[in-house]
């Protein structure tokens, strides 16, 4: 066991499972896109929904999606700056179904590209991520991460593999839109990639996202 499991995280509190969690679950979705949504709806679920003001998991969320990290003294000004600026944001109680006490559904939007993540807080601010973008996933961001949207033909995904230059740790992909000949490719990484561009223009991929992992 590590000294930083037992000594606990670094954080701004109060709670590690419904404060630290739910800002690296919004944080992930923050490193997904690089920036500051444009807007974006918590769908919370479980306890979640009955603690989220009173354990600041509001406040979290709001400041993992502007990404801010676990010790920043920003979260506790995090309404303020959100509205600062101009983050149009809402809050849902809703029940996601048979998962974990402790998730979210994250729906957020971009220049008008729409992505949506859901994780759970799993105690002692670790998460796991569970989908993105409709593709079911268990991420633990203990990884590196690419998200890549490619194109549905045999051999797309043989080209985009063996243009990563670092080992592949665990791999997802599901197709999204057979009529469009889209899939959604998931792949864990054992350390960071330094050819992003490259993968980025091969013919067979239409969208390319890095979430490097948090130390």
């Amino acid at each position: 066991m590590s000294l930083l499991k037992i000594l606990g995280p670094v954080m701004v509190g109060p709670s590690s499972s419904h404060t630290l969690g739910a800002l690296k679950i919004s944080r992930f979705a923050y490193k997904l896109v690089g920036k500051t949504p444009d807007k974006v709806t918590f769908l919370l679920h479980g306890s979640f929904s009955k603690t989220y003001k009173g354990h600041g998991t509001d406040r979290a969320l709001l400041a993992g999606i502007m990404g801010f990290k676990q010790d920043d003294p920003r979260i506790k000004d995090a309404f303020k700056i959100a509205k600062e600026r101009g983050l149009e944001y809402s809050f849902e109680i809703q029940d996601l179904g048979e998962v974990h006490p402790n998730t979210v559904r994250i729906k957020f939007e971009v220049e008008g590209i729409a992505h949506e993540i859901e994780g759970s807080s799993i105690g002692g601010g670790d998460i796991k991520i569970t989908n993105i973008d409709s593709v079911p996933c268990d991420l633990s961001w203990d990884y590196d991460t690419l998200v890549i949207v490619n194109k549905d033909i045999p051999k797309a995904l043989e080209k985009i593999l063996d243009a990563i230059n670092v080992n592949v740790a665990n791999l997802y992909l599901r197709r999204i839109n057979a009529l469009l000949e889209r899939a959604l490719t998931i792949v864990e990484l054992d350390e960071p990639i330094d050819n992003l561009e490259e993968i980025k223009k091969i013919p067979y991929v239409y969208e390319c996202y890095f979430i490097g992992r948090d130390y």
